[in-house]
């Protein structure tokens, strides 16, 4: 498991550099995405 959360840190210290963010930046990515996702979910799944 620890393999994992170091694989996880290290991916998302790589995506940081990458779009020039901050950790609350990556926190609202994050966000909208999650929302997104479940909107598409929630139409075509759901509704």
């Amino acid at each position: 498991m620890s393999n994992f959360v170091a694989w996880h840190k290290k991916y998302i210290k790589w995506w940081k550099k990458k779009l020039n963010v901050s950790d609350y930046g990556i926190l609202w990515i994050s966000f909208i995405k999650g929302l997104i996702i479940g909107l598409l979910i929630y139409h075509f799944f759901i509704n």
